[in-house]
């Protein structure tokens, strides 16, 4: 039996482990640098790669600049340019003052007692609280003359003023644009029907204002714009084809428990679809059954939409007193403040009103009535005129 001797000491074999382990480290530190040296001279190449392609940008930017430098008209390109940028804040910002007439044709009482403004400006300072100030003087035209119960139907019906406004749509529900509808007539008046209530002309053969039309106008295929003209009747108006739209519900006719092809079409909800109509921002309708005739009953709300916005002290009378007007009648002068709801003025606040104190829209701010309501200025009774201050002549708590 053949047997093995291991003539090799142990520390032999220790240090032979010792020299392969050494070896082995050796190698890897090997390695490891020829790695590290190969990472970097990539990052040394993509460094000088970057700075060479930023060095040739630099250089490009340069020439551009210079050359753009060079235009002549540049100032007058960015001003341009700036002022378009700021075209939609300045909308948003716009104010349309002359809608204080159909306030004041709504605000001021009908009666007997006959009110003449005599100076008016409007306070824009507080963009959210903009003040209408203004003297007047009521005439009452009969014994007692000086009557100052009109000052408590000026403070009374501040919380019953209201406005509206909105959007006209076609039947499909797409918005009509604002300078495509013409609302009042040649004395300023808005368009009513005494029955039917109020009314406005969309002339829908004007560029850009029939929004269901075709829009390639680069086609001679004017089957589409035939076709959606056809759907409506169209009224001559001055010379143009337009379109009747009702701006107040004609509740009877578009009334119906379910829709039907090609018919107006109203809910109880007030819901309105497949009529041209106007879409109030302001106004809500309801409507309830009414069992013994099956017919609705409509409501009108308007809440959101207050002339003077609640918790404000709609109208301070800041001055009051007997006096004379320019034909020398007696009369009853008085100064006021009236803060209003910031809306009113706003640009983007498209086709508002004014509603009367009653609830129903306001008809009356033709041309004729703004004028007759500005007179001369009245002045204060002076001491000595007895019939000024006799209390006859006086009615209410002055």
């Amino acid at each position: 039996m053949a047997r093995e001797i291991n003539l090799v000491p142990d520390i032999k074999e220790e240090m032979i482990k010792t020299l392969k382990m050494r070896n082995f480290i050796f190698f890897l530190c090997i390695v490891v640098a020829a790695a590290s040296i190969a990472v970097t001279v990539i990052v040394g190449i993509i460094m000088g790669g970057q700075k060479a392609v930023m060095e040739g940008k630099k250089q490009s930017i340069s020439i551009l600049s210079d050359k753009l430098k060079s235009y002549s008209e540049l100032s007058d390109f960015l001003t341009i340019k700036d002022q378009v940028g700021n075209i939609s804040t300045l909308t948003n910002r716009k104010k349309v003052l002359s809608r204080t007439f159909g306030v004041l044709t709504a605000l001021i009482p009908s009666g007997p007692d006959v009110i003449t403004i005599s100076e008016l400006s409007v306070d824009l300072s507080d963009s959210n609280a903009p003040k209408l100030i203004f003297e007047a003087q009521a005439d009452a035209k009969k014994e007692p003359f000086i009557d100052y119960n009109v000052l408590d139907s000026f403070k009374k019906s501040m919380e019953y003023m209201r406005y509206d406004y909105g959007h006209y749509v076609d039947r499909d529900g797409n918005n009509i644009p604002a300078y495509c509808m013409i609302e009042t007539g040649a004395d300023g008046a808005l368009l009513n029907d005494s029955s039917r209530g109020i009314y406005a002309y969309w002339t829908i053969n004007a560029e850009g204002c029939n929004p269901g039309a075709s829009s390639n106008t680069d086609s001679d295929d004017t089957s589409t714009t035939s076709s959606n003209i056809s759907k409506y009747t169209l009224e001559d108006y001055d010379g143009q084809s337009v379109v009747r739209i009702w701006r107040t519900p004609q509740f009877a006719e578009w009334y119906k428990s379910s829709p039907e092809d090609n018919k107006p079409y109203m809910t109880l909800d007030g819901t309105i679809a497949n009529v041209e109509h106007f879409q109030s921002a302001c106004i809500s309708y309801t409507g309830a059954i009414n069992q013994q005739t099956g017919s609705p009953k409509w409501t009108e709300n308007n809440d959101n939409c207050k002339l003077v916005p609640a918790g404000i002290d709609g109208i301070k009378v800041t001055d009051s007193s007997n006096g004379r007007g320019a034909e020398e009648q007696l009369v009853l002068r008085f100064s006021a403040q009236i803060t209003l709801n910031p809306e009113v003025y706003l640009f983007n606040n498209s086709h508002l009103i004014s509603l009367a104190p009653s609830g129903h829209h306001n008809v009356t701010d033709s041309y004729v009535q703004i004028q007759s309501m500005f007179g001369e200025r009245a002045t204060d009774c002076d001491e000595n005129d007895t019939d000024c201050n006799s209390d006859k002549n006086l009615k209410g708590d002055s």
